[in-house]
């Protein structure tokens, strides 16, 4: 059998994009075998892939060139690997790579298109092209090896029984995430229809829906309650999840369950869309020639407004029910 060693650190969104592509790969591989090396905190998003080893690590157990070489010893002394798949190609990686390449390893690394990704996000820049996906660029690593994949693009429901909305209004950075207000307003509609559960994580996400929850009948907080593996679960079992450009998005792929999702300064034509979702399910303010301004959602907003968000409908989120 032949095995890859693959790498992917952060972010929890970008590692749980590998998922779906790895199971499709291995269907059309069987005779490979994946170590994905990544945070502990990650094992539960590939417990249910067939020849997929995960070897979680402590980054802090590994600082500096001196760490990292450990690391790369461990992981070859272990694990003996075929090929060497760097699915992150950030300087730890990078690294790592230098090392397996000077021990005549075989290293392929994800071209995760920069200058591309800073041409789109230019905001003088009208001409807005869609980029490709970044599931396809993980499964080019494997093309490069010269194995064939064909991903189908198509959710895979891991659970029949399918009950109430998911919701997670919070992201990372504030370009990613709907005024809190709009949140709210969304969900005292929604939950006149449907049982609304509220996922977050943090003290402070989770005193705000606790707080929703008091406030809004028919509403659940979930943040705070449930181990990954468990949020998969409950993921797998709603009828559709609510997200914004965050990592809840990625979640609902993995387990098959679709997700209506809000963009504000980052956009989909980035790549970012999760797995199986449909570009008739995402909601932004698409007449703002500023946008996409960012790819992570981390920059200022360049009018000072954030127009792409306090714009957005609520309705039109409704409207996608």
């Amino acid at each position: 059998m032949t095995r890859i060693l693959a790498y992917r650190f952060s972010a929890f969104g970008d590692v749980a994009m590998t998922v779906p592509v790895f199971r499709e790969f291995l269907e059309q591989n069987p005779d490979v075998e994946i170590v994905m090396v990544s945070r502990s905190n990650f094992e539960s998003l590939f417990s249910d892939i067939q020849n997929v080893k995960f070897k979680g690590v402590n980054l802090d157990d590994y600082k500096g060139f001196f760490g990292l070489r450990r690391l790369a010893n461990e992981l070859q002394r272990e694990f003996q690997p075929d090929f060497i798949a760097n699915l992150h190609d950030v300087i730890r990686t990078k690294i790592l790579d230098k090392i397996y390449k000077r021990r005549r390893l075989k290293v392929f690394k994800i071209n995760k298109g920069k200058e591309e990704k800073e041409q789109l996000t230019d905001v003088w820049n009208l001409n807005k092209k869609q980029l490709k996906l970044t599931i396809e660029r993980y499964a080019d690593v494997f093309r490069s090896m010269g194995f064939k994949v064909e991903l189908s693009h198509q959710l895979r429901p891991s659970s029949k029984a399918k009950s109430g909305i998911g919701f997670a209004p919070f992201a990372q950075h504030k370009g990613k995430m709907m005024p809190l207000e709009k949140s709210f307003e969304l969900v005292k509609i929604l939950a006149q229809k449907h049982k609304i559960y509220f996922f977050g994580g943090g003290s402070k996400e989770t005193e705000t829906l606790q707080t929703w929850e008091s406030q809004i009948p028919n509403t659940e907080s979930l943040a705070g309650k449930l181990s990954l593996s468990e949020e998969l679960k409950k993921i797998s079992e709603l009828e559709l999840m609510i997200s914004m450009d965050s990592a809840n998005m990625h979640l609902a792929s993995v387990v098959g369950t679709r997700c209506v999702s809000v963009w504000g300064s980052t956009d989909p034509l980035a790549g970012f869309l999760g797995f199986g979702q449909r570009e008739n399910d995402v909601v932004r303010v698409s007449d703002l020639s500023c946008r996409p301004c960012s790819v992570f959602g981390d920059k200022q907003c360049y009018r000072g407004d954030w127009a792409c968000l306090e714009e957005l409908k609520v309705m039109r989120i409704v409207e996608k029910i």
